[in-house]
């Protein structure tokens, strides 16, 4: 049987030839075909097999390690040149809420220190800032954070992941500037043609474009009071459940609307946006079936499939209501979720309708979003990196807790596209909403 940094190596690997393949599609501007997509979904199966493998491995480690702990938190004076012992580097804390309240008690005044804290920075932990006496979280726990945030957040988790590499702070990825579709224009100038035995051939000149990410830092800050530090697993529980749902709020918020200056660009914001005209005479505060038949029509045909509508909660009555006419009856156009099988989301033209805090206003721009978020790309670096501060609120009794994430992100294209039958006036895009009304 392999071991845990074994297996964590296959996973390693497999991702690898997930992003290769997202790689080559981002150089050829365009969406995973067919195939691409089958392989990938085959290999990220094989991914949560060996996840659950792995957390199984380590929950069997933890048992055994609790069972060879002794009772009780140890702490010693803190130290100067002494080493740990070989028993100590093997410790790690069993919870978040556990070592922070061990990184608090190091910091104080005649404060002991649990040696855990140093041997964290074996698994590649600082072991203190010097400028405000904190101490970096254990390595998984701050997974775990990373992962509450990626579960809680909706647009995040569709978005291409990218990810940027320890010594590097950006990324340049190199693509084709295609921004028509018409003979001569796809894939940035590449034509291919017809011609009769010694015909002379003509040239192709296909233009590219770079697309640049730079990271942007995430901050969120925590102060937590003595009294709820004197209860570890109240802290522990706390942090879990606020920060995760802080960070992907927020995360999902630039990703819809971002200005792209010191933060992702949302696609509100971006070039490649396709804005739906309302219908002639339409009431304010209204969505009518012509609005979203328009906004099917002008998505890229092959998104279709992977896109999803992203409305605000108070467009759902519009929605519920909304029909179209058929001889003297009429036809449904919003599906609401029926049963199981439709659960948890109703559908609109066939595809899901998800309803997100951070969409429009009903009648603004960004209501109703119809969008396949395989177009957007997300880079992070790393993890989240956390420390803690016994001094910006020492008066009132309170620790600060830091944690930042670094992460940018902006759709694959610059523009929507002209497609090649339908003329100027109707572009098409991943990205779709609806005019003001």
């Amino acid at each position: 049987m392999k071991t845990v940094s074994q297996y964590k190596e296959d996973i390693k690997s497999l991702m690898k030839k997930v992003a290769d393949m997202d790689a080559q599609a981002i150089a050829e501007n365009r969406d995973p075909n067919g195939s691409e997509v089958t392989l990938k979904n085959e290999i990220l199966d094989t991914v949560d097999e060996l996840n659950r493998t792995v957390k199984t491995l380590e929950r069997q480690e933890r048992v055994s390690n609790s069972l060879e702990a002794s009772v009780g938190s140890v702490t010693m004076p803190r130290p100067t040149t002494d080493i740990p012992s070989a028993r100590d580097k093997k410790d790690k804390f069993q919870s978040l809420g556990q070592q922070m309240v061990a990184v608090v008690n190091a910091g104080r005044p005649g404060g002991g220190i649990d040696p855990r804290l140093y041997n964290a920075a074996a698994s590649g932990l600082s072991e203190t800032v010097q400028s405000d006496g904190g101490f970096l979280v254990q390595q998984d726990f701050v997974n775990d954070l990373l992962q509450g945030m990626v579960s809680q957040a909706v647009l995040a988790p569709k978005c291409r992941p990218q990810p940027i590499s320890a010594n590097a702070n950006s990324i340049k990825i190199n693509g084709v500037d295609e921004t028509s579709r018409a003979t001569g224009s796809r894939q940035g100038g590449i034509q291919a043609y017809w011609a009769d035995e010694a015909d002379e051939k003509t040239k192709s000149k296909p233009k590219f474009r770079k697309i640049e990410l730079n990271l942007h830092k995430l901050i969120g800050l925590c102060y937590a009071t003595d009294e709820l530090l004197a209860d570890a697993a109240a802290l522990e529980g706390f942090i879990r459940a606020a920060f995760p749902a802080e960070f992907a709020f927020v995360v999902d918020d630039a990703i819809l609307r971002g200005t792209g200056a010191g933060q992702p660009m949302g696609i509100l914001n971006a070039g490649c946006l396709v804005t739906v005209a309302k219908e002639t005479g339409q009431a304010a505060d209204t969505i009518v079936a012509e609005n979203v038949i328009n906004m099917s029509s002008r998505i890229f045909a092959s998104s279709y499939l992977n896109s999803n509508w992203y409305v605000n909660q108070m467009c759902l009555p519009q929605l519920y209501t909304m029909s179209i006419a058929v001889g003297t009856g009429g036809q449904l156009i919003y599906m609401p979720p029926g049963g199981i099988s439709g659960a948890p989301y109703g559908s609109l033209l066939g595809r899901p309708v998800i309803p997100i805090e951070q969409a429009s206003a009903l009648g603004d721009v960004g209501d109703i979003i119809l969008a396949n978020f395989g177009g957007y790309i997300l880079a992070q670096k790393g993890g989240v990196q956390s420390d803690v501060s016994i001094h910006v609120r020492f008066i009132y009794d309170e620790q600060v807790f830091r944690f930042v994430l670094r992460i940018d992100g902006q759709p694959v294209r610059a523009s929507a596209l002209t497609p090649y039958k339908g003329g100027a006036t109707a572009t098409q895009s991943d990205f779709i909403t609806l005019a003001a009304r």
